[in-house]
């Protein structure tokens, strides 16, 4: 079972059962026709379609044009269902951690302000450790929303020294 949803908010449940298309749970005859890699043609209960992959996005996220229609579909199997029926679809897309110190150390620069704007691998805070500097970056894009680490002052093994959302 597929679930496929479109971004104006249809959904079809597409099923294959003993060699059958449902969608919906209605029986489709469809006759498929790979004319060229990404391009089908395909006719569905005598309706004639041409189908172009236009592009493959993430988390199974795909463009196409039907009949020179631009179409942009996700597509879900039983497990993603499940997931979001469990409410755990987006915990890891949405989770974005805050800067922790990974070792003791001493402040020696801050490098964003609360409020700012940073981007995945973005240099946040040095920290001094063992007469080395280490750049702690950003883990992922987010908003700086509180700064907590003084330069200046020691630090210790997981305390936060920056809160990102």
């Amino acid at each position: 079972m597929i679930t496929a949803e479109t971004k104006n908010g249809n959904s079809y449940i597409i099923e294959v059962k003993n060699g059958v298309t449902h969608v919906n749970g209605k029986a489709m005859n469809i006759d498929k026709l790979l004319v060229h890699p990404g391009k089908y043609h395909w006719i569905v209960n005598n309706r004639s379609y041409r189908i172009e992959l236009l592009e493959k996005g993430e988390n199974k996220t795909y463009t196409l044009s039907i009949n020179e229609k631009r179409v942009t579909i996700s597509l879900k199997d039983k497990m993603d269902v499940l997931l979001k029926e469990l409410g755990m679809d987006s915990l890891s897309a949405n989770k974005v951690n805050d800067l922790k110190a990974p070792m003791p150390g001493l402040v020696v620069d801050i490098k964003v302000t609360e409020g700012q704007q940073v981007k995945k691998g973005d240099t946040i805070i040095v920290l001094e450790a063992m007469k080395m500097e280490n750049a702690l970056k950003a883990p992922a894009d987010a908003t700086v929303k509180k700064i907590a680490a003084i330069k200046g002052n020691a630090v210790e093994k997981n305390q936060v020294l920056v809160f990102l959302s």
